[in-house]
């Protein structure tokens, strides 16, 4: 039998949109780019150099996540969250993908949106709006 038990608690919502992020925020921070959220984490790709976070580093991150009302219009909701590593995976030599775990969840599950829409329905509306 071969199954994988599913871990997550709720659908993430993919997009691709800037993170800015350093272990203390009053520092240089460093830029990567979104790749998937929940109310509880995220995963982000960056630069593999010195800037790249480790696994376990306590970081802070500013971003933004699209936020959908009901006539399938959006806002771009802007979040400052703490937390910690808790994955890292090389991408290629010069591109780590991160996953964040939040010390405080957002208020609303970005995946889960504008009354029982879909995660692809999310990620259409999204793809229509960056064209």
């Amino acid at each position: 039998m071969n199954e994988t038990a599913e871990r997550r608690t709720e659908q993430r919502l993919r997009y691709y949109w800037p993170i800015w992020f350093a272990e203390d925020f009053n520092e240089v921070l460093s830029q990567g780019q979104m790749i998937d959220i929940s109310s509880s984490g995220a995963a982000f790709t960056c630069h593999a150099d010195n800037s790249c976070p480790y696994i376990g580093q306590h970081i802070t991150a500013r971003f933004s996540v699209p936020h959908f009302g009901p006539d399938d219009s959006f806002d771009m909701a802007n979040f400052t969250r703490s937390g910690h590593i808790s994955r890292i995976d090389e991408v290629s030599s010069f591109l780590r993908r991160v996953v964040i775990q939040f010390a405080e969840p957002l208020p609303f599950r970005p995946g889960e949106q504008a009354d029982g829409e879909s995660e692809s329905d999310a990620e259409r509306t999204l793809e229509t709006a960056e064209m």
